[in-house]
């Protein structure tokens, strides 16, 4: 099975069950060879940032849904995590809710002569992500990208962190 049919397939297995409890799925993507890592990626369908305590509920879920489905042959390692500040942009939403924000854009094939873009996040309309670059404004097919992830800049850092209901917000030190 190749690793998009199996990610693919993971997906099915899992996401309805992570949707119940209130999770949207960012990313399921396999590393190694070896021994290899699942790496699930997690947001909270209520905009509010991802705890550790949402990662282990998660977890459990995740584990328990692949132990009866068997999906992956031998063993791997499940890893759950919050997307972090400099997240992988996957779904539709994304672009719409991080504009204005700096973000590297890879594309399945070339416009213009390029495929890897970086600039400003200007907006989505649903089919295109346009993106300001340092040459000028390009309209991206969002059907097109193979790839995209937020930049960790200042502005970023200094966005609003969104604690879930019934959690403080860390406060610096």
């Amino acid at each position: 099975m190749s690793e998009t049919a199996l990610t693919d397939r993971i997906l099915a297995i899992v996401e309805p069950a992570l949707a119940a409890q209130g999770f949207a799925l960012v990313r399921v993507a396999m590393h190694g060879q070896a021994r290899p890592i699942l790496q699930v990626m997690i947001d909270r369908s209520d905009g509010a940032d991802v705890a550790m305590d949402d990662c282990v509920a998660a977890s459990r879920t995740v584990s328990a849904l692949l132990d009866a489905a068997d999906p992956i042959a031998g063993e791997y390692r499940l890893e759950v995590s919050s997307p972090g500040l400099d997240r992988p942009l996957t779904r539709a939403a994304d672009f719409a809710r991080y504009a204005g924000h700096e973000a590297r854009v890879e594309m399945r094939e070339a416009i213009d002569g390029q495929r890897r873009f970086r600039g400003r996040l200007d907006g989505f309309d649903g089919s295109v992500v346009t993106l300001t670059t340092e040459t000028g404004t390009v309209s991206l097919p969002f059907a097109g990208i193979v790839r995209a992830k937020l930049i960790l800049t200042d502005a970023l850092l200094a966005q609003p962190r969104n604690p879930a209901p019934g959690r403080q917000a860390m406060q610096g030190s």
